[in-house]
């Protein structure tokens, strides 16, 4: 709340919109649930002068109340110290008023219950023209608020259409704690790499194509004029009862839903854009069985999200977009696709890294492989490749078991055992590919033909697989460390970096094989209402001698005769035996393993039948006769492989320029400067 009201000091500024700026500013608060929320909020609240807990009442005239609303305009703000003290600023301290409306949820009813009370109910009797959307937890940076806002004021008339910006987000960092202490837990760490290379790489990417796949509902603006109408009726469809498993699951991720049909309403030119110099902090989680459980909700949502959004692509050629606006939609839908295919064949991939890297009976250079130099772990390489390839199976089905088995709180130790495991085996890897580009060199360096250009391309060209492996190595760590300099901003490079890479297998091995083995756990939707139904109550009454009496209403003889004869009729009727029902609870239950079974089948069938076809000498000389004909050992997959990620890695660092250059050209034509 104290960095909300840090912004609209900014914004009150009379660089910005002056004194009297605080006006255009309403807060909304939505909590969900009233015996949900920590008291010391509430506390929070009442010493601000928003809430008042003697006001506050469960029903009104016998009927139950939904939500408690207050309204108040304060110019209290409670900062906290680094040793968690508090005090309380104002107008001494330049604070503005801040105008407040705490909606209080009787109910816990989930998130998207929240955002219906505050789309349906505030948005649509004030009619804001921006809204933006803050979780717990996230904390924006002084000026992060003015920026999201500017990017909507910036073009709002471009072409003969207004308004196109329809959504914005900007970046979400890691908390990393003061001086970085956070980073010393490897989880935290991997998480701030992966947070910064994905707005570095991924957000400009999109939000130079227009759409971008998520807005973060932790840290994302609206304009409330196109998300009117259809796109929130779609984000609202999360909250029904009675969901297949597939939608269900996609809206976990109901945020991609929302970004989706915001840029595909008809006939409007909504675009989604990334914002880099708004920011905020947000906690991660720091434990793994909280990592887990998040990515079961992010990786299930985003994949059914991103087969949504596939499946109905063709729904741009009914908005209002340019003929060149809908060709680069077009564009962004293809590389999502691709992206989505890498995604399911993830783990095969990874596998067939391993195995290639591994495997010293077969040589990624044209030298010899049977002499001591040229095998790390001589002369016994073949028993060391053999005996990690069993041990990287038996995790894989140590993963499997567990994952459809055991919840990560309740077995943290062996998801941990799990994740050091794979962590260890990544570590191999890049030691296994430091060494056959370390051979390659020494091949070279036997020829004596100097390290001139010419002979280094042709060297290049001879040994095919050398030079796949080394154009994808030095694509993709190039790529992140130019991007991260070009966006001034390197220093998760030397602090992160490796965290990252060990924990890779974890975001493979663990993460997607626990969340497709929970694909009928859709726990983040909205809890359902439990009844009980009441028989006759039993009366206790307190005679005046002080001794205590049950009242209970007696059987009548007749209606007991009268039971007692329908009993023995019943009794005496022949009736075929009773089928075992299944309540509609259990057949949802049945329908959603169901569901999950047929998914995991179907994506480790994928993924094995990807592994053996590779991993099999007779099916590769059989459709690849021309790599054994002229006695090249380098497999054709793996060749694919190094260059889709080449490939896709440049894509990534074209977009992040191409973004920088723009984001630059309108810093520089803003007749309003940075505040």
């Amino acid at each position: 709340m104290s960095a909300v009201q840090e912004n609209i000091k900014r914004l009150c500024s009379e660089k910005l919109w002056g004194p009297e700026g605080w006006k255009k500013f309403v807060v909304v608060i939505v909590s969900d649930g009233r015996m949900k929320i920590h008291k010391k909020v509430l506390n929070c609240l009442e010493v601000m002068g928003v809430y008042a807990d003697n006001i506050t009442k469960t029903s009104i005239n016998q009927a139950p109340v939904e939500a408690h609303i207050f309204e108040a305009t304060s110019q209290i703000c409670i900062t906290s110290a680094d040793d968690g003290d508090l005090t309380l600023a104002g107008t001494k301290d330049d604070y503005f008023p801040t105008q407040i409306i705490f909606l209080l949820k009787e109910q816990n009813a989930k998130k998207i219950n929240s955002h219906k009370w505050f789309f349906n109910a505030i948005c649509e009797t004030i009619q804001p023209k921006v809204t933006m959307l803050i979780d717990v937890g996230t904390q924006p940076s002084c000026n992060s608020l003015w920026h999201l806002y500017r990017a909507f004021e910036r073009n709002e008339l471009v072409g003969k259409f207004k308004l196109t910006e329809g959504g914005a987000c900007g970046e979400i960092k890691a908390d990393i704690g003061s001086c970085g202490k956070n980073l010393l837990n490897p989880l935290v760490a991997a998480q701030n790499f992966e947070y910064k290379m994905s707005n570095i790489l991924d957000k400009p990417l999109e939000s130079i194509f227009g759409y971008i796949s998520v807005l973060p509902g932790a840290f994302s603006a609206y304009r409330y004029s196109a998300l009117k109408g259809r796109p929130l009726e779609c984000y609202f469809k999360g909250e029904s009862p009675g969901a297949d498993i597939f939608t269900s699951n996609l809206y976990l991720a109901e945020d991609r839903i929302l970004c989706f049909e915001l840029i595909t309403k008809t006939n409007e030119p909504w675009i989604l854009k990334y914002v880099k110099t708004a920011y905020a902090s947000t906690d991660v989680p720091s434990t793994l069985s909280e990592f887990v459980s998040q990515r079961r909700r992010w990786l299930n949502g985003s994949f059914f999200a991103s087969l949504h959004a596939l499946a109905n692509f063709t729904k741009i050629f009914t908005s209002a977009h340019t003929t060149y606006q809908k060709f680069l939609f077009s564009i962004e839908f293809v590389y999502n696709a691709i992206n989505v295919l890498f995604t399911w064949f993830a783990i095969a991939n990874f596998y067939l890294s391993f195995y290639f890297l591994f495997d010293i009976r077969r040589g990624l250079t044209q030298t010899p492989i049977s002499v001591a130099g040229s095998d790390p772990f001589y002369p016994y390489g073949d028993l060391v490749f053999q005996l990690l390839e069993g041990l990287f199976i038996g995790g894989m089905f140590t993963m499997f078991i567990t994952a459809l088995g055991n919840r990560p709180r309740g077995s943290r130790w062996l998801y941990g055992l799990i994740s050091i495991f794979f962590a260890l085996m990544m570590a191999l890897m890049i030691f296994m590919a430091v060494w056959r580009i370390r051979l390659s060199i020494r091949a070279f360096e036997a020829t004596n033909v100097g390290y001139t250009a010419p002979q280094l391309w042709a060297y290049l060209k001879s040994d095919h697989a050398f030079r796949d492996m080394v154009i994808s190595v030095a694509a993709t760590y190039l790529v992140y460390f130019l991007s991260s300099v070009i966006h001034l901003d390197p220093w998760h490079i030397f602090t992160s970096m490796v965290q990252y890479f060990l924990l890779f297998p974890t975001y493979l091995n663990v993460f997607m094989v626990y969340s497709f083995c929970n694909l009928h756990d859709v726990s983040w939707g909205t809890k359902g209402a439990t009844t009980v139904t009441e028989t006759a109550a039993v009366v206790k009454e307190v005679k005046p001698d002080g001794s205590t009496v049950f009242e209970y209403q007696a059987v009548d003889q007749g209606d007991a005769s009268a039971h007692w004869n329908s009993a023995w009729k019943t009794l005496k009727t022949h009736n075929n035996p009773e089928v075992d029902k299944r309540d509609a609870k259990t057949k949802a239950e049945d329908a959603t393993k169901e569901f999950r079974t047929k998914v995991v089948l179907f994506w480790v069938f994928c993924n094995v039948a990807l592994v053996v076809f590779f991993t099999n000498t007779a099916s590769l000389s059989y459709f690849f006769p021309n790599n054994f004909a002229d006695g090249d050992t380098s497999n054709p997959y793996l060749t694919f492989l190094f260059w889709s990620v080449a490939g896709l890695s440049m894509i990534r660092f074209i977009g992040s320029t191409l973004y920088i250059f723009q984001w630059w050209g309108e810093k520089i034509a803003d007749p309003i400067k940075d505040a």
